[in-house]
């Protein structure tokens, strides 16, 4: 298991080629890295920040119970903070397992996360000036019922 919160960009092909590298005996590896958009606004930037120690602590505990919840051979989580510009690669997910159901799974649960409980805070610069703080959205907490009874 590896959880990484960086300020510096990560090269995905890179990072998914060596974590399916590093599997044995499974049958299965699942990607995912969520990209920064455009807004209708016309976004220049999006500002993440984060309490070193406490977001690496919260990553790698629901990054654990990943592993467990379904079996996971193993589990990577990259996730960076500060300004980050539209296409930019703001996080990545790559899970194993013995089988796909179980890989996809586990990265649904920790994209779920990420993108509603771990502890970031995000705003955005637009020509217009910068946002406040952005809240969830009722879709994204409402994904999160469906963890809610294993």
């Amino acid at each position: 298991m590896e959880v990484r919160v960086q300020d510096i960009p990560f090269d995905f092909g890179a990072e998914a080629q060596s974590f399916a590298g590093r599997q044995s005996n499974m049958g299965a590896v699942v990607t995912f890295s969520g990209i920064v958009r455009d807004t209708e606004a016309g976004l220049g930037a999006m500002e993440i920040e984060h309490y070193p120690g406490m977001t690496e602590a919260q990553l790698t505990k629901f990054t654990q119970e990943a592993i467990e919840r379904f079996k996971l051979g193993d589990a990577l989580v990259i996730h960076r903070f500060g300004p980050l510009e539209p296409d930019e690669m703001i996080m990545m997910v790559a899970t194993s397992a013995r089988h796909r159901a179980d890989a996809f799974a586990g990265a649904e649960f920790l994209m779920d996360f990420l993108k509603s409980r771990a502890p970031f805070w995000k705003r955005e610069v637009t020509r217009e000036g910068t946002s406040d703080w952005v809240a969830s959205k009722d879709s994204d907490e409402n994904a999160l019922g469906r963890w809610e009874n294993p």
